[in-house]
């Protein structure tokens, strides 16, 4: 791990390709041992399954699109500027419920969740 400064440029993104969308990896476990974070664009109507993380917390914040999460037995309509926390073994799911990509700042905690998105 580096004990750097992480500055990354916009011309300056490292990432993968979801479903023909970029997901950016602004932060990894490579510069910190607290967070990733993440820059994903959702595809329209692009769902995960529900699942839960047994270790890892994540944060999401919606700045484009409309999406809709499945937090425990709770949904949640999402628009831009909408936040949210998953603590570990909290079952959730987030959908693209519009036509058009959506985008989300997203972190989890620990890092190294980049690992699961390089693998898919």
């Amino acid at each position: 791990m580096s004990a750097d400064a992480v500055i990354r440029m916009p011309d300056q993104k490292k990432g993968v390709i979801l479903r023909g969308h970029p997901m950016a990896f602004l932060v990894t476990d490579e510069n910190t041992r607290h967070t990733s974070m993440f820059d994903w664009t959702i595809p329209p109507e692009f769902a995960t399954g529900r699942h839960v993380h047994r270790v890892q917390e994540e944060t999401f914040y919606l700045l484009e699109g409309e999406c809709e999460w499945h937090v425990g037995d709770r949904t949640i309509r999402a628009t831009p500027g909408t936040f949210l926390f998953i603590p570990p073994g909290v079952p959730h799911n987030i959908t693209n419920v519009s036509e058009k990509p959506a985008r989300v700042l997203m972190t989890v905690s620990p890092p190294g969740h980049e690992h699961y998105f390089e693998e898919l």
